[in-house]
């Protein structure tokens, strides 16, 4: 498959097995997704064959498809030879006369139903809406009426629904808070059919991939085991094959040196020979990887004081709905918490009224991101310690970033004392070629104005860094970049992720919201929590 001049695979002959679960990686470009779509018979291969089973589980990505359906009618859907046996039976028995014709095709359908398990489909549908925390009064709403991570678990269901033999899945993590995850690596990992998975989750990888399918190099390499057993086994190909070269580079030189010594005098046999042996040795030709790795490195200013935030019976509610009660903390500098708890239940609602107490997040800029023109505290105080500089990283940051301007123009308006070269420097650590620095703001991916954020939160230093779902459009290289930057980095960070090791490896404390609006303050690693109050 080719885009133009851009190869993305090429001759690529592989097969999927049975029992085996397979995650698809590659970085951002590389081309999972239009794999994925060949595979599904969404996209046909300019070149080559597909072979699939007659019954796929696929992750759909358009959340609005379903939306005039009911929730537990989108599940059943996902067996599509049951949906059309039950539509047309419906049809048949709405009828006002029944022909014998009619009787006889309502007896084939029954059978159809019947070996589909029909008659047990919305109980089928209904424990699993339950597993991915859809509760039972959503079920038989309309799609329509769904929030956004409500309905990308919906269509999750309808994937899984009907135990088809193979499941594609795309990104099936975003939007699942981290208790849906860990119920679907336990589903998926007692599901016998082939899977296939694209997730920037790597601990999502791990804890459910028996093999990876790598699309790197214009081709596909499967390896056998998790995420982390194929990074160590591709960079020992790589750097085997090119330890190779150097030696075969070396006696080339050797024996050319002599061809150039010889060729002109009595030894014409030997030199022939080795003309020979040079064509043999002919150095393998690498093709290049497309992975890039971005350079992050957060660092601050000054460091702020000792005690650098606390909450006083921090409340909050809209209307009724409380959504925080009571909450008092206290945060030391150099902590780093992160924020867990099901989808809905309060954490960007806290960060929020963190940051609107905060002296350096401007109030429009985070009415812009949260879209909510009330007041973020109903009750309580929030009190930032001395010299306390914020750094903001939105959920929905596309609203920080505003639109009319370039990339570079955008970046440093955050300091108009940092020289150019500084500003293209930090452009450059993050992936952005030297020519991105005029791309029009509006016209960014969401892994651009991800990556242009960090640049910002680089460029201004601060010393509290509030990251509010950071991973969400960044590929696994980033996130563990990110990972790392954020081990390193010296200030206090709150942090909001579902990416399992980000919160595993970052955190050293734990705010974990639960079904009572009240909040649990664990001071300790996210392992130790677990074990401590299994989640």
């Amino acid at each position: 498959m080719r885009y133009g001049a851009k190869v993305l695979f090429e001759d690529v002959t592989t097969a999927f097995t049975p029992g085996k679960r397979y995650g698809l990686t590659g970085p951002n470009g590389a081309g999972k997704s239009t794999f994925m779509k060949l595979l599904t018979g969404e996209l046909e291969p300019q070149k080559g064959t597909v072979v699939r089973p007659r019954k796929l589980g696929v992750l759909s990505q358009d959340q609005f498809a379903f939306d005039a359906y009911r929730v537990i009618d989108t599940v059943v859907m996902g067996n599509k030879r049951l949906w059309a046996a039950m539509e047309e039976r419906d049809r048949i028995y709405s009828q006002p006369d029944i022909t014998d014709e009619d009787g006889m095709r309502l007896g084939e359908l029954e059978g159809i139903v019947g070996e589909e398990d029909g008659y047990t489909a919305e109980t089928d549908a209904a424990i699993l809406l339950q597993g991915l925390d859809i509760p039972d009064d959503l079920h038989e709403r309309k799609m329509g009426e769904l929030q956004g991570g409500q309905k990308v678990r919906v269509l999750l269901a309808q994937a899984l629904f009907g135990h088809p033999p193979a499941l594609l899945l795309d990104e099936p993590t975003n939007h699942l808070d981290l208790d849906s995850i860990h119920w679907l690596q336990t589903f998926l990992n007692e599901y016998d059919g082939v899977l296939i998975v694209i997730s920037h989750d790597r601990h999502f990888l791990n804890s459910v991939c028996t093999h990876i399918a790598d699309i790197d190099y214009e081709t596909i390499i499967t390896y056998t085991g998790s995420y982390d057993d194929m990074v160590v086994a591709k960079t020992q190909v790589r750097s085997q094959v090119e330890s190779q070269n150097a030696q075969r580079e070396k006696k080339i030189a050797q024996l050319n040196e002599f061809i150039a010594r010889f060729s002109a005098g009595t030894r014409s046999s030997q030199v022939q020979s080795r003309r020979k042996e040079v064509e043999r040795l002919q150095v393998t030709e690498l093709a290049r990887s497309n992975i890039q790795r971005p350079f992050l490195k957060f660092e601050q200013k000054r460091p702020s004081g000792k005690h650098i935030l606390e909450l006083e019976s921090v409340d909050k509610s809209y209307g009724d709905a409380h959504i925080i009660r009571g909450f008092t903390a206290s945060v030391l500098r150099g902590e780093k918490i992160a924020l867990i708890g099901r989808n809905g239940a309060g954490k960007t609602t806290l960060l929020n009224a963190l940051l609107a107490s905060s002296p350096t997040v401007p109030d429009a800029e985070l009415r812009n991101t949260s879209g909510y023109d009330g007041p973020f505290l109903s009750d309580g105080k929030v009190i930032w310690g001395h010299e306390a500089a914020v750094g903001y990283f939105a959920q929905d940051h596309r609203a920080l970033i505003q639109g009319e301007m370039t990339a570079f123009e955008w970046l440093h308006q955050w300091d108009l004392s940092a020289s150019h070269e500084e500003i293209r420097g930090l452009l450059g650590q993050m992936l952005f070629p030297r020519e991105d620095a005029i791309k029009p703001t509006d016209v960014l991916s969401g892994g651009e104005a991800a990556r242009l954020l960090f640049c910002k939160l680089m460029l201004q230093k601060p010393n509290v860094l509030v990251l509010d779902e950071p991973t969400n459009h960044l590929d696994l290289e980033s996130i563990n970049a990110l990972n790392i930057a954020l081990q390193r980095y010296p200030g206090t960070v709150l942090l909001v992720s579902h990416d399992h090791d980000l919160i595993d490896e970052v955190a050293t404390r734990i705010w974990h919201f639960e079904a009572d609006h009240k909040i649990t303050d664990f001071k300790g690693v996210y392992e130790e929590y677990r074990a401590a109050v299994p989640v």
